[in-house]
């Protein structure tokens, strides 16, 4: 087996579910780990994983303000940051005639605006030392939709857009950017750590009753294994030729391919439409 060169991540949302298990995969594996965590006691037990390899930066990556100076510090102590996993973030599920524009506000600032500010933090080093991989956690679910996850679908379909956008933009510097679009893995997503709008309008029972009672009875039943998903973040920076998204799990293959098919079919039956819109020649 060659050779790991050992790297120093920096992996947001550390004190649980895939961010814990991608800071345990990369800390097993030698790397050392910047993980950022909101509480005390999370720190604690985060520090605790590997002596000198694991340091826990306390930080809430809303706070946009805060970042630049916390990635610093962070530098001085475990050194120059390698990868840039950007997996903080939560669910909202709620019917969007139901959500409120707050609702809105705070999926976005999490699952988009503070990748964004972490992103801005480690670029200007990246780009000195010209490498780097920065990896954006997004979900099947920024390439497929659900009903009852708009606003959460809405903010990972902006994350991956703006993942493949930077990757672009990046690519004389060699760094590269990666949207990791996991399917559902055995995390606490959909159990306490989703927002739940409360439901109001009737109308929508019919749709949302279905989806909510499938989705908490499957929690804890999940088909991915976090653990797996670590080894493939670890084959993912460790390829000399990243790829712009990976899906991870059978199941989002599996509707990602559906969607693609849908897709083709729907566009060759609006093509000739499509393409009615030009000037006469």
């Amino acid at each position: 087996m060659p050779s790991i060169t050992t790297k120093t991540f920096l992996i947001t949302g550390v004190s649980s579910g895939l961010g814990r298990a991608f800071a345990q995969g990369a800390l097993d594996a030698g790397h050392r780990v910047i993980g950022t965590v909101r509480r005390d006691e999370d720190a604690a037990l985060f520090a605790a994983l590997a002596t000198e390899r694991a340091l826990a930066l306390k930080l809430d990556v809303t706070d946009y303000e805060a970042i630049p100076a916390a990635v610093r510090e962070a530098e001085e102590r475990m050194g120059p940051i390698d990868v840039l996993v950007n997996n903080a973030g939560y669910g909202h599920e709620g019917v969007l005639e139901e959500s409120s524009m707050d609702d809105l506000q705070r999926q976005f600032a999490a699952n988009v605006y503070g990748p964004v500010a972490m992103t801005k933090a480690v670029l200007p080093g990246m780009r000195a030392r010209r490498r780097g991989h920065i990896v954006n956690v997004t979900s099947m679910g920024g390439f497929i939709t659900m009903p009852g996850i708009a606003f959460y679908c809405g903010s990972k379909f902006a994350l991956e857009g703006i993942s493949e956008a930077l990757g672009k933009e990046l690519a004389g510097f060699g760094i590269c950017v990666t949207a990791l679009a996991p399917g559902q893995f055995r995390t606490d997503w959909a159990g306490r750590s989703m927002d739940r709008t409360a439901r109001s309008i009737a109308d929508y029972d019919v749709v949302m009753d279905p989806i909510r009672a499938a989705r908490q009875a499957k929690n804890g039943h999940q088909p991915g294994d976090p653990a797996k998903a670590a080894q493939a973040l670890l084959a993912l920076i460790e390829a000399p030729h990243p790829p712009v998204r990976l899906f991870l799990g059978e199941d989002a293959l599996g509707l990602v391919e559906q969607k693609l098919d849908g897709m083709k079919a729907e566009i060759a039956t609006w093509e000739a439409l499509s393409r009615s819109t030009a000037f006469a020649a």
